[in-house]
């Protein structure tokens, strides 16, 4: 689902400030309330900021309208044309 562009930065499809649509990531464990969501809006953060964390699952911050967050993984994530 990752929809990457000509970007200067080639290790990530996404930079902070892009828009994007996909769907929301819910980690296994004591978050059994939660449910993956659809979602659109502004990339805030890429990634954990951490080497090595984000090796095996990319992450990213999704900010929306109503200015809470999702986190979501990169392949579940696509740019939204304007």
């Amino acid at each position: 689902m990752t929809t990457p562009r000509n970007n200067p930065r080639s290790d990530t499809p996404f930079l902070v400030g892009d828009r994007v649509k996909g769907t929301s990531y819910v980690p296994p464990g004591p978050h059994r309330r939660e449910a993956p969501e659809t979602f659109e809006g502004v990339v805030v953060q890429v990634g954990s900021g951490y080497a090595g964390v984000d090796a095996e699952h990319a992450f990213l911050w999704v900010k929306l309208k109503d200015h809470t967050e999702r986190q979501a993984l990169v392949a579940d994530t696509e740019l939204v044309e304007e």
